[in-house]
């Protein structure tokens, strides 16, 4: 007889299929334990079933002629189910039957009973394991699978190919990164593919449901990967290996010039890339930004085998004891579909019972993992953190994966990839000592809160708000969010743990498009962060003069509150305490703190017995006075607006600053002066 490979675009339309075929075709299981008499029964009844199989009156099938048929596809939604209501998902069954429309027990025959099997990616490896053994006795292997099945596979027996000529795909927007998933025609090298699969052990035969028109207009071969997803990760590596101008590097296929763009303003703000020059014409400007060198973080980020975004966040994670944390969180990033899908259609109404009891148990252990105040900010990243915590903690057995709806594949991929990355964060940080640790405790709530910064400077172009009542332009919009990046407004995902809280602001992994825009990976952030660590997406307003700036001791720097909007969106955010900006007035400022003796603590004691005030280093009027145009000059010849710069210009010439200096203290105390100066140690 031989197996049949049926092709389909997706997990659920792979369900549905196998589904109405085991009611059409229906074999009955072989009981083993029954011995003699129930082999000898079950062979009467094949028997009987070739018998009656003669008798049975043909069905007459409609003719179809498929040039009547739409060629544009139909958007199917995304591959993740749970992102669809109970009535979507009952509504999403293809129809099948090509009869009258009887009912499918009128139209069962057991006499042609089939042994079906789904076959795509996330189904777990023992049941992908079933399609390479022999069928029961008496049965035909009919096989459901996605273009998992295209190449690489070679199913034992199988002698018919049913190609629906189509396949869902992830498509990445160059510009914002929204996915969406689309089913689209496949190419002619994957129906030659596809059609190779039959008669692979034996003469074969494929069944193209599509016309040969058709096929000539599909395209010779499928568009290359680097042309459809983002290429900041490979742009971060070529930069490593100190290629510049990606953008003239001779790439058999070279990516889109609007995506090389994209990713490298994406790894500038990241810090992965030194800044360009913001100097000469636009075409110049346009070119650096084209050509910016790596700088010491990103060299950094270029060690770690994960995409940048996430790169950064374990730079950034050494403080605290975050790095296990991160590490994890991560690698769940990375893998993605931790969790099992219970949302498929059901064969029987058992399973549709076992299937919601399992769906329950996941969402109340979402919950649990999910933690209580801080740790439940972390939202959907907490949830995966607990969620592989607590499988390391049992062992990482299938048992407890099976009955928690973890992916036990996912799991196990995970733990590889986190004694990758613990290896990585080891050979840069060489004390830092890091190690897999199966008992790792769950986060403090202090930890917590660093995790969702860490997460926010890793993830800022992610970054959505709340829409106010007053800003709804329609119903569509209520409880949806905006990011800055889309016009669309964006909604949080149903399966987040988030989903009622609704915070203010909130951070993303992904958007996925469905029958909406989706976010994936949710967690909360607070508004007085994203100024003050995100400062390249913000743009600041004038420093405030209430609070007044100040002199940081810690740092070295002139500090100032400063109001700040996010850009192209114009958020207005609360005001934060940042750098003082560049310019004459940081001079001044510094000047100042330096006479009041704030910057170098041997000049406060000349502070008391200054000719003039420091504050007139401030005044408009300040340039009438020699002393203070004297000192402002000598600290912007040399650039020193902050300590640092300071005392790098005293190890060059230890009399800097001398002169200007002494204009402001009585003369009996020059020679006091000059005997310990530089006022400092070097």
């Amino acid at each position: 007889a031989g197996g049949i490979l049926v092709f389909l675009t997706g997990q659920a339309e792979v369900h549905s299929l196998c589904r109405r075929l085991r009611k059409a075709f229906p074999f009955k299981k072989i009981n083993t334990a029954g011995g003699d008499d129930d082999k000898n029964e079950s062979v009467e009844e094949i028997r009987k079933f070739k018998k009656s199989r003669k008798r049975k009156k043909v069905m007459t099938l409609p003719k179809i002629d498929l040039d009547n048929y739409s060629v544009v596809p139909v958007d199917e939604g995304d591959e993740d189910r749970d992102a669809e209501t109970d009535d979507d998902i009952a509504g999403s069954d293809i129809d099948l039957d090509l009869g009258d429309g009887d009912s499918e027990e009128e139209k069962s025959d057991s006499s042609l009973p089939l042994y079906v099997l789904p076959l795509y990616s996330l189904l777990a490896p023992e049941k992908q394991a079933k399609v390479f053994r022999a069928p029961p006795p008496g049965t035909r292997l009919c096989v459901v699978a996605t273009n998992v099945a295209e190449t690489s596979l070679t199913i034992p027996g199988i002698k018919y190919v049913v190609d629906c000529g189509k396949v869902k795909k992830r498509f990445y927007d160059k510009i914002t990164g929204v996915s969406s998933f689309r089913v689209t025609w496949i190419s002619q090298a994957s129906a030659n593919q596809r059609a190779g699969r039959a008669g692979r052990t034996e003469p074969g035969h494929c069944y193209r449901l599509y016309s040969s028109a058709v096929f000539m207009d599909f395209e010779k071969f499928s568009a290359p990967e680097i042309t459809k997803r983002p290429v900041e990760d490979l742009i971060l590596q070529m930069k490593a290996l100190n290629i510049e101008k990606v953008i003239n590097f001779p790439f058999p296929t070279p990516p889109p010039t609007e995506a090389l763009a994209a990713a490298e303003e994406l790894l500038i703000a990241l810090g992965a890339l030194k800044e360009p020059p913001m100097t000469g014409r636009l075409k110049q400007q346009l070119a650096a930004k084209l050509s910016c060198p790596i700088s010491p973080l990103g060299r950094v980020m270029a060690t770690f085998p994960v995409a940048p975004r996430y790169a950064k966040m374990l730079a950034l994670s050494r403080q605290h004891d975050c790095l296990p944390y991160t590490i994890t969180i991560v690698s769940a990033m990375t893998i993605r579909e931790l969790f099992e899908e219970f949302d498929r259609p059901a064969v029987s109404e058992e399973e549709t019972s076992k299937l919601k009891g399992k769906k329950a148990r996941l969402l109340q252990m979402q919950k649990i993992w999910a933690g209580q105040g801080p740790m439940q900010k972390l939202g959907d990243l907490m949830v995966m953190l607990g969620a592989v915590g607590a499988c390391e903690y049992a062992g990482c057995t299938r048992k407890f994966c099976d009955e928690n709806g973890l992916r036990y594949k996912a799991m196990l991929e995970i733990r590889r990839l986190r004694g990758q990355l613990t290896t990585a964060v080891n050979s840069v940080c060489r004390d830092a000592g890091l190690y897999v640790d199966p008992k790792m405790k769950p986060p403090t709530e202090a930890q917590a809160t660093y995790l969702r910064q860490i997460v926010l400077a890793g993830l800022g172009d992610h970054v959505a708000r709340r829409i106010q009542a007053e800003e709804l332009l329609d119903d569509k919009w209520k409880n949806a969010y905006k990011t800055a990046l889309l016009d669309d407004p964006v909604f949080i995902h149903p399966s987040s743990v988030l989903f009622k809280q609704l915070p203010e602001f909130v951070v993303y992994q992904e958007i996925v498009e469905t029958t909406k825009l989706y976010m994936k990976g949710v967690s909360a952030v607070e508004p007085e962060w994203i100024p003050a660590l995100l400062p390249p997406y913000c743009h600041f307003g004038k420093p405030l003069e209430n609070p007044p700036p100040s002199y940081c001791p810690a740092t070295g720097r002139i500090r100032c509150h400063r109001p700040s909007v996010f850009h192209r969106v114009s958020w207005q955010l609360p005001a934060v305490e940042v750098d003082y900006p560049e310019g004459i007035d940081r001079y001044k400022y510094f000047a100042r703190f330096l006479l009041e003796g704030k910057v170098i603590e041997k000049l406060s004691a000349y502070s008391r017995c200054l000719l003039s005030s420091p504050l007139i280093m401030l005044k408009t009027w300040a340039k009438l006075q020699p002393r203070t145009e004297s000192l402002l000059q000598a600290l912007v010849a040399e650039n020193c607006d902050n300590r640092d710069a300071l005392l790098a210009a005293w190890k060059k010439n230890p009399k800097y600053l001398l002169t200007a200096y002494c204009q402001w203290i009585p003369e009996a105390m020059h020679d006091d002066l000059a005997k310990q100066w530089p006022p400092v140690a070097l």
